[in-house]
C-alpha cells in the first residue's frame, strides 16, 4: 500500500504529464477560458477519485469527458469563445481562421485544432476522443474543407 506522500508524488507527475494535453482537448472542445476551468474541475474530480483513476487505459480520456460535461453544464451559452489570434505577434494566422473555427460543428473543431493547431497525431486524438483513427480522418477532412471554404482558400 501506498503512503500518502507516495500517492501525492505519484498525482503530482499524473497532472505534470496530462494537464497541458487536456486543457488544449478541453479548449478546442469549450473554448479558451472554459476549458481553463474545465481542466481544473477534471483535474480536481482526478484528485477525489484518484484511486480509480490512476488505474484506468485511458484517465486523459476520461478525464476529458469529465472536463467536457461540467464544462458545458456551466456554460451560460453554447457558444465557443476562442482566443483571438494578434496578427502582430503571430503574423502567419488568417484573422478569420478563430471565427471559422468556432462555426465548425464540435467534433470537427475538436479535431482540426488538436492535429493543426496542437500538433497532435492521429493515433493521440482517436485514444482521448474514443474514436478510431479512420473517423479522426475523416473530421479533420470535412472540418479543412468547411475552413477552406469559409476562408476562401479552396483548392
Amino acid at each position: 500500500m501506498l503512503t500518502d506522500r507516495a500517492v501525492g508524488a505519484a498525482f503530482e507527475v499524473f497532472v505534470k504529464e496530462t494537464e497541458p494535453r487536456l486543457r488544449e482537448a478541453l479548449s478546442a472542445s469549450l473554448g479558451s477560458d472554459r476549458g481553463r476551468e474545465a481542466t481544473a474541475e477534471a483535474l480536481a474530480y482526478a484528485w477525489e477519485h484518484w484511486h480509480r483513476i490512476s488505474a484506468m487505459d485511458n484517465p486523459t480520456g476520461y478525464l476529458y469527458v469529465v472536463g467536457r460535461d461540467r464544462g458545458r453544464k456551466s456554460a451560460r451559452s453554447g457558444t465557443v469563445a476562442l482566443l483571438p489570434t494578434d496578427p502582430a505577434r503571430i503574423p502567419w494566422v488568417e484573422p478569420g481562421l478563430v471565427g471559422a473555427l468556432e462555426e465548425l460543428p464540435e467534433r470537427q473543431r475538436i479535431v482540426v485544432m488538436l492535429l493543426y493547431c496542437f500538433e497532435w497525431t492521429m493515433g493521440e486524438t482517436a485514444s482521448l476522443l474514443g474514436l478510431s483513427k479512420s473517423t479522426v480522418q475523416s473530421h479533420a477532412e470535412r472540418g479543412l474543407a468547411k475552413l477552406r471554404k469559409r476562408l476562401g482558400v479552396e483548392t
